[in-house]
């Protein structure tokens, strides 16, 4: 029988049976498609080389105007900002306590290295980072110099807290370390992850007996931050909180400090959902507190209104300026309320309006240049999406997650088709939905979303939408964020501590030097058939059609030169929920999990195998160091073989 060629429509289906999906691709990891045809994922390295604490929610890259690249990252403990393989920290203090507060506060206990702190009302919470200063003489045998540092603490009480330093004390002191103490507590940390949980002020909550908790569940969100960079600085708010302000150094030795403290800030919002800059240079309050001008004296700090938009003065002279937020007769700043949804969850901004997300509604902020400043339409009703990080934009289409589909704008509003919605859909942690993040890589025509399986409460999946060639497709990574190629050559993430320049190179990077790892990738057909099943196929030989262009030359960790290799394996079984099998050295059928396999490389020019059976699938994959590939159309050697079971 003469060769067949494997030809497979590109793309995953998922939503239907491994039968219903004959001639297209059915499982996959680490895959993607270029122009039809299946490739490997590019690999990683590591950006920074200091780790930054917390989990990753936020991050944003920016010019300056002495030629520096800025990436900035938020976590759920910190802020950072730096340039090159460095993150800095600037995160803001939230108190400096000293003398006589912190006199003698440091408390040992012989040949422990945990140190308690005795400050009253210092308003740590468990988790909390804390800088000492000050610190004169040892304590207990510990030098000052561990002990004039920074220090994540361990929770007590409100007046006491622990921290572990390296030396182990030599003796127990019950007060020490001089009366000339610093220190200089950071914000509060939030939740790496939504929690949920039962606390104070709901339910029963003075109703019960002192000292009683509410039996009433509360919902505890993820700590998400934003931001925007104004000129070379940088503006930036957690969720339902303050807006900070960062005053950019080449040095970065400063630290964030709340917008409404610095000079000239008049009437800032609080609590704010998210902040966004206009296209024009307003800084918008999307959900916050109110302003009420018709007080007396008016009030800067209202109530917090979910579906409030405000936005900051646009002066004609003087040009933006984000800390100015009290609209008079002659500024611009001002506010409007959305009259559909709960709550504003997110914006993104496009080529001619801002869109605004609510919970169940799609708006559009247009800047209308007259006394009202902006006007607001209603595009969409009984939509839904994610959370605030679900959407991204390109070409000037957006895109976003909802909670049961993905949606697309370009105009107007539109459902996507799409091959995996039930397999998403119904393995998905809705609980954790504010963690969905949505990025670009143009590079490759992509729109990626990573998200929460139904098992996981952190990240641990991907499902991307290639829009130019229509289809989906989808494996397993742990990315926290996103940002596409602009500022920087690649795609920046975040992972784990670190952050990773995407696309680039072949392999998995490890941070501190450590030798790359291989990146396990792998995609894998339907089944099909030879006469809709009615007979057996003999299968006896494939032609690979693989070329291993990309990959490099040499081993990075043995220095080797590197032969690329993949491995090919092909299946046959007999019923859809039979497993696949082959035929063994005595002709017997045999039934097994993986069957026949080959490694080929870029001179193997055909495979002998000897597999029988109605349907048969194909996959194609490789696990070492510096390998590259791309499936090409590859040859089948397969000729009907009778119809007896």
């Amino acid at each position: 029988m003469p060769l067949s060629k494997l030809v497979f429509k590109s793309g995953i289906n998922r939503d239907q049976t491994n039968y219903a999906s004959e001639g297209g691709w059915f499982d996959m990891q680490l895959a993607r498609f270029r122009s039809g045809f299946p490739e490997k994922f590019g690999g990683w390295v590591v950006q920074t080389q200091n780790a930054y604490e917390g989990v990753a929610r936020s991050i944003f890259t920016w010019n300056t105007t002495d030629g520096g690249q800025i990436i900035g990252v938020g976590t759920n403990e910190k802020m950072y900002a730096g340039a090159g393989t460095n993150l800095y920290d600037i995160t803001p203090i939230r108190e400096t306590l000293a003398s006589p507060d912190t006199d003698n506060c440091f408390q040992t206990t012989d040949t422990s290295n945990v140190v308690i702190v005795n400050i009253i009302g210092n308003g740590a919470i468990d988790g909390d980072w804390v800088t000492f200063s000050g610190v004169t003489g040892t304590v207990g045998g510990i030098p000052d110099a561990e002990l004039n540092a920074e220090f994540q603490i361990t929770y007590i009480d409100s007046n006491s807290f622990s921290i572990t330093v390296t030396t182990p004390a030599t003796s127990t002191v019950a007060a020490g370390g001089g009366t000339a103490i610093e220190a200089a507590f950071q914000i509060n940390i939030g939740y790496p992850v939504t929690t949920l949980g039962y606390g104070w002020g709901t339910g029963a909550w003075s109703r019960g007996a002192w000292g009683s908790a509410s039996n009433v569940p509360v919902n505890l969100p993820a700590r998400l931050i934003f931001q925007q960079n104004f000129n070379n600085d940088l503006i930036w708010n957690i969720r339902y909180s303050d807006i900070y302000y960062w005053v950019y150094t080449a040095g970065f030795n400063t630290r964030s400090v709340l917008l409404s403290d610095i000079s000239g800030a008049v009437a800032v919002p609080q609590q704010v959902s998210r902040i966004l800059f206009t296209p024009q240079g307003f800084l918008l309050a999307l959900g916050c507190t109110t302003y009420d001008p018709l007080a007396s004296p008016p009030q800067y700090l209202g109530y917090y209104d979910p579906l409030m938009i405000r936005w900051s003065n646009v002066d004609a002279n003087a040009g933006p300026q984000p800390e100015v937020w009290e609209p008079s007769l002659t500024n611009t700043a001002g506010f409007l309320r959305i009259q559909s949804g709960s709550q504003i969850i997110t914006a993104i901004n496009t080529r001619q309006e801002t869109l605004v997300f609510t919970n169940l509604s799609l708006h559009s902020l247009q800047y209308l240049g007259s006394a009202e400043v902006f006007g607001l339409q209603e595009l969409s009703h009984n939509i839904s999406i994610m959370g605030p990080n679900a959407v991204a934009g390109t070409n000037n289409i957006t895109y976003w997650m909802g909670t049961d589909r993905f949606y697309a704008y370009s105009g107007r509003v539109d459902a996507l088709p799409c091959t995996l919605r039930q397999y998403i859909f119904n393995d998905i942690n809705l609980v954790q939905r504010d963690l969905v993040f949505a990025g670009v890589n143009n590079q490759f025509n992509e729109i990626i979303w990573f998200y929460c399986t139904a098992n996981s409460n952190e990240i641990n999946r991907y499902v991307i939408y290639n829009f130019l060639e229509n289809i989906w497709y989808f494996g397993q990574l742990s990315r926290t964020t996103w940002l596409d190629s602009g500022v920087f050559d690649h795609p920046l993430s975040t992972s784990n501590g670190w952050v990773y320049q995407q696309e680039n190179g072949v392999n998995d990077g490890q941070p501190l030097g450590a030798p790359p790892l291989p990146i396990e990738s792998y995609i894998q057909s339907a089944d099909i058939d030879i006469n809709d099943g009615d007979k057996y196929m003999l299968v006896r030989r494939v032609i690979p059609d693989v070329n291993f262009n990309g990959s490099e030359t040499v081993n990075p960790v043995t220095g080797a030169p590197i032969d690329p290799q993949a491995v090919m394996t092909v299946g046959v079984r007999n019923f859809p929920g039979a497993t696949s099998s082959i035929v063994n050295e005595e002709g017997q059928i045999t039934a097994r999990d993986i069957i026949t396999t080959a490694t080929i490389d870029q001179y193997t020019n055909q495979v002998f195998i000897r597999c029988r059976g109605r349907q048969m699938n194909f996959r194609i994959g490789s696990s070492g160091v510096g390998t590259q590939w791309q499936l090409g159309m590859p040859r089948v050697d397969a000729r009907p073989d009778g119809t007896r079971n």
